[in-house]
């Protein structure tokens, strides 16, 4: 499920596919908080951009480069799963 947040704050997500994606358009996951079901949300900051690309991803028509995107993965689920 995604939020959209007011301009210029935070927009929040717990796609990791999304969040990813995203990245590959030069976003970065700037936060990732759990939750007691250690559900990861990804917070990106937001600009006028990003709606855009997101109505892209969910209508296919965004397009990523894969090794980058496949990195971007890994690097997250790092992140989430190396936190203390």
């Amino acid at each position: 499920m995604t939020k959209p947040l007011k301009q210029n704050d935070y927009w929040e997500s717990s796609d990791l596919a999304l969040s990813c994606a995203l990245c590959c358009y030069g976003y970065e996951i700037e936060k990732i908080t759990q939750d007691n079901s250690r559900k990861a949300t990804f917070s990106i900051k937001n600009d006028e951009k990003l709606e855009d690309l997101i109505k892209k991803f969910w209508a296919h028509q965004l397009k990523v480069d894969a090794l980058s995107y496949f990195n971007f993965i890994k690097e997250t689920k790092s992140r989430i799963y190396n936190k203390e």
